[in-house]
This record gives structure tokens, C-alpha cells and sequence, in this order.
């Protein structure tokens, strides 16, 4: 049987902004904004030097309708430089890019085959022995187990299968196409080429599930490198399976470790240290960090009380190192005397103290606050805005704000309370 190459990517979600960063002061937005655009450019220049067969896209090539038409132009540019290279390319749509969200007026280059969204659709590709069978989404929300109807392995063939799904359900991801290993296994495919879940995971290796990530990410919950898998075949079997970085700009959570800070100078320390750490994390590229102060410290207070003072701070001592940014900053600390152990149990704070503990642990604050959702509403736009700001539908948003406001109290009942405790 043959050998060959071939190129496994998903989740381009070519032109979507990259969210957290558009609104900072000074931020490259230009750079930004072209941060899908040159994750496919290494897509299409990682081909070539691979002298792959041929490319799979498993869905989400767009990221929705398509604001003006530069954005199908731009890709059908990329495909045609893959035409000029002989470079086969093989796509099915996903959730975010479903016919019934593209459009209608999209053609590809004649070597860019979009397989059907009405039934899983077979490609023969005798020369290299390989048969490739993938579907479409024919609309945005699919709840049907689309690789159920797939046919079984061609005989005689390397078998694959394109399919943008969720599998059994995965964290962050609308559970799209369900299906599980063992359907998949039941095919008898040699290979799974995945899209939909944007981390890389290779699920399994009998036969091969394989799930590349998305290119770039493209917000602060989509952290540490993104790219593709090149998938190396001899003489009909997998012999393989690499992931290669093809993003621009990474993102990263940097924790500065302030336990027992007592100066300013000893917070600024921690951060540099912290900002290094995420620059290295780069790998060379520019990164967008969410800088988080954690630890026991006496300048907890402080940071609450000057957090835009301490956020201008942190984002001049990013710049300072080059391409860095800070995303966002969160004060995570805790002052010296923080739970109700280390207060006088007779004290009026203690008693308070113990209140706010409750309200955290309880599932949530908004039955204790009905009010909530709307004082939310009234905040400026700028303070709003972001993938996931004051969502409170959204477990992990409700506890930040939990932590961010029980914090603030405790910094000004501890300074305020300190000669009763």
C-alpha cells in the first residue's frame, strides 16, 4: 500500500477578533485582527514543506456569515496556493460556518472539495489508496450522531474519517454531533480527523481519534500553543502523528506570587518575574497574559484600593519587555488575617467574616442579590464587554465575582475592624 503525508487541521474561525485585547490602549490591533489570517498562511506554508497529499479541514473554517467577501477571498487565495503546490484539500463545515450560515455564493478552487451536508459523503482517491468519508452541517445546531450513518471502511483502502463533533461532550463546547469512540471504532477507519473542541487531545490511538485544536486561539480561555497534526502514513498504516504550532499569538495566565509582599517594590518584583515566565511561555511569538496577584500579603489592601494604579503598573512593565500584553489583571491575595480562625470570635468582624464565607460557598450569590443582573447592566459598555464579562449564567464568572467582592470587603473590614479583632 502507499506512503504519503497529510495535514489535519480544524476551528480556523478565519477573521474572528481575537476578544480581551481590541479595547486595551495601545494594542497591536492590526495585528490582532490578522492573527487567523497568518495561522492559515503557516497552514498553507507547513503543507508545502510537507509535501503533503493532502489537507483536512474538520469544520469551522469561518467563524459565521461573513461581514464582506475579502474573508472567502482570502481563503480561496491560501487553497489556491495548495492547487499550485498539487495539494488536495478535503473540508466539512461545523456549527459556526453551516450552509445554511455561509452562503450560497462560495467556490472554491477546483482542488478544494466541501463534501456534502445531506448524507456522509465518500471520496476515492485511488492513486494513494485512501478513502475519505466525512459530512456537513447542514445547520448551525446539530444533535444527530452524524458518524452512525458513516459506511464502513472502503476494503483494501487507508480509511478516514472528517467529522466536527463533540464525541461524548467535552468542557466550553456545545455538544454538536454527539457520537462515541466505540461508534467511530465500529467503522473500521484507521483515522479520525476531528474538529469542534479547540484543545488538542488525541483521544484514541487504536484506531487513531485525534482532535488537532483550533490554530489560533483566540481568547484568554483558549491558553498555550495551537496548531495542526501532520499525519505520516507507510505503506498503509500510521506510522506518525505530530502536532505542529501554527499560531501567531498565545495567550497565558502568569501568576505573580506576592506570599508575604511588604513594599511595592517587592509586588513589582513578583510581577516582572511572573511576565517572564509568560514571554517565555511565548516561544518567541507575542503573548496576551491574564496576570493574576496570589499569596498572603500586607499589601492586599493596597492592591484593592489601587487596583487601576496596579494595573497601569503591570501593563507598563509588560511593554517594557516587548511584544507582552496584559489582558486583564485579577487580585487573588489574601490579607494576613483572612478566615474567621485568626479573628477574636467575639469580635463584630468575625460574625461578618463568617456571612461573606457563606455567600461564596453557597451555589450562587444571585438569590441572595436578585438585583444583581440589573447594577451589572448599568456598567459602561468598555466594562462589560469581553467573552465572558458578567455572564452569570456561567459558574466560573459568578465565582470571580464572588472572590473579587469578598475580597474588597474583607480589605476594608480588616483595615477598619483591625482594633476589635
Amino acid at each position: 500500500m502507499s506512503s504519503f503525508t497529510f495535514i489535519h487541521a480544524a476551528d480556523l474561525h478565519l477573521d474572528s477578533p481575537l476578544a480581551g485585547l481590541e479595547t486595551y490602549p495601545d494594542a497591536p490591533v492590526e495585528q490582532i485582527r490578522g492573527a487567523t489570517r497568518r495561522a492559515l498562511d503557516n497552514l498553507v506554508d507547513l503543507s508545502i514543506m510537507e509535501q503533503a497529499a493532502f489537507v483536512l479541514l474538520a469544520g469551522d473554517i469561518f467563524d459565521g456569515p461573513w461581514k464582506d467577501f475579502h474573508t472567502a477571498l482570502f481563503f480561496a487565495q491560501r487553497m489556491g496556493r495548495l492547487r499550485e503546490a498539487g495539494i488536495r484539500v478535503f473540508l466539512v463545515t461545523g456549527n459556526h460556518d453551516a450552509a445554511s450560515t455561509i452562503g450560497r455564493n462560495f467556490s472554491p478552487p477546483e482542488n478544494v472539495r466541501i463534501l456534502s451536508k445531506n448524507r456522509p459523503e465518500q471520496v476515492h482517491l485511488p492513486d494513494l489508496e485512501v478513502s475519505i468519508c466525512g459530512q456537513s452541517y447542514s445547520r448551525r445546531e446539530i444533535h444527530a450522531d452524524l458518524a452512525a450513518e458513516f459506511p464502513l471502511a472502503h476494503p483494501h483502502t487507508f480509511s478516514i474519517g472528517l467529522l466536527h463533533t463533540a464525541l461524548t461532550g467535552r468542557p466550553g463546547h456545545e455538544p454538536y454531533a454527539p457520537t462515541s469512540v466505540d461508534v467511530l471504532t465500529s467503522k473500521g477507519y484507521a483515522y479520525w480527523a476531528l474538529g469542534h473542541v479547540h484543545q488538542r487531545e488525541i483521544v484514541s490511538q487504536e484506531p487513531w481519534i485525534v482532535f488537532p485544536g483550533a490554530i489560533q486561539g483566540r481568547h484568554i480561555r483558549e491558553q498555550g500553543p495551537k496548531g495542526c497534526t501532520v499525519v505520516r502514513v507507510q505503506e498503509g498504516r500510521v506510522d506518525d502523528v505530530q502536532h505542529r504550532d501554527l499560531d501567531v499569538l498565545r495567550w497565558h495566565t502568569a501568576r505573580a506570587d506576592v506570599n508575604g509582599c511588604e513594599s511595592q517594590e517587592q509586588l513589582w518584583t513578583a510581577v516582572r518575574q511572573a511576565l517572564e515566565v509568560a514571554q517565555d511561555a511565548g516561544e518567541g511569538r507575542p503573548v496576551a497574559l491574564r496576570l493574576e496577584f496570589v499569596g498572603q500579603t500586607r499589601m492586599h489592601t493596597w492592591l484593592h484600593d489601587q487596583k487601576q494604579q496596579a494595573v497601569e503598573e503591570c501593563r507598563t512593565r509588560a511593554a517594557g519587555l516587548g511584544d507582552v500584553w496584559v489582558e486583564k489583571v485579577r487580585i487573588m491575595t489574601e490579607p494576613e488575617m483572612y478566615s474567621t480562625r485568626d479573628i477574636d470570635p467575639d469580635s463584630p468582624v468575625h460574625g461578618l467574616l463568617q456571612t461573606i464565607e457563606e455567600i461564596c460557598r453557597s451555589h450562587s450569590c444571585t438569590d441572595q442579590i436578585p438585583e444583581l443582573e440589573e447594577m451589572l447592566s448599568r456598567l459602561p459598555l468598555e466594562v462589560r464587554s469581553g467573552p465572558e464579562a458578567f455572564d452569570l449564567s456561567n459558574q466560573e464568572v459568578m465565582e470571580q465575582i464572588q472572590e473579587e467582592v469578598k475580597d474588597l470587603l474583607l480589605s476594608r473590614l480588616l483595615r477598619q475592624g483591625g482594633d476589635s479583632c
